[in-house]
């Protein structure tokens, strides 16, 4: 699965959903992680009430499961979800990256929460849901 951050440093969470400039984006199993890609926006990101601001994002994470953010509107979260990705808030702009990383891992090798098994299930279930769509058109 896809797990994406906001990030100003590509080391911590510790950037503000919409008004970050940069998302890292990385691949997640039980095996480990690696490294996918740093998705970049530009514009006047810190314009608050611009919701076309968030379309770019929403488009390039809709194959993410997860994100993980410092902050986050209510308008955002809710757009997100309805993508089928869950966004997270990171416990403080101090967490990095490379740790969450490594909890997830572990936490895939064993008895994954509730919210990461609903998180989960969602995507495939959007998954599938999009093929049966393109098979009915």
């Amino acid at each position: 699965m896809k797990i994406a951050f906001t990030t100003s440093d590509n080391v911590h969470i510790n950037a503000h959903f919409g008004w970050a400039k940069v998302i890292d984006v990385y691949k997640i199993s039980d095996q480990g992680y690696e490294f996918l890609e740093t998705l970049s926006f530009g514009g006047e990101l810190k314009e608050d009430g611009n919701e076309d601001k968030l379309v770019p994002k929403l488009q390039a994470l809709e194959d993410c499961t997860i994100v993980y953010v410092s902050a986050i509107g209510g308008s955002a979260a809710a757009r997100l979800i309805k993508k089928g990705v869950t966004p997270v808030k990171a416990r403080s702009e101090q967490d990095e990256i490379k740790d969450v990383l490594e909890r997830l891992v572990q936490t895939l090798k064993g008895s994954p929460p509730p919210w990461l098994r609903k998180a989960l299930q969602q995507k495939d279930r959007n998954f599938e849901d999009e093929l049966e769509e393109d098979v009915t058109v």
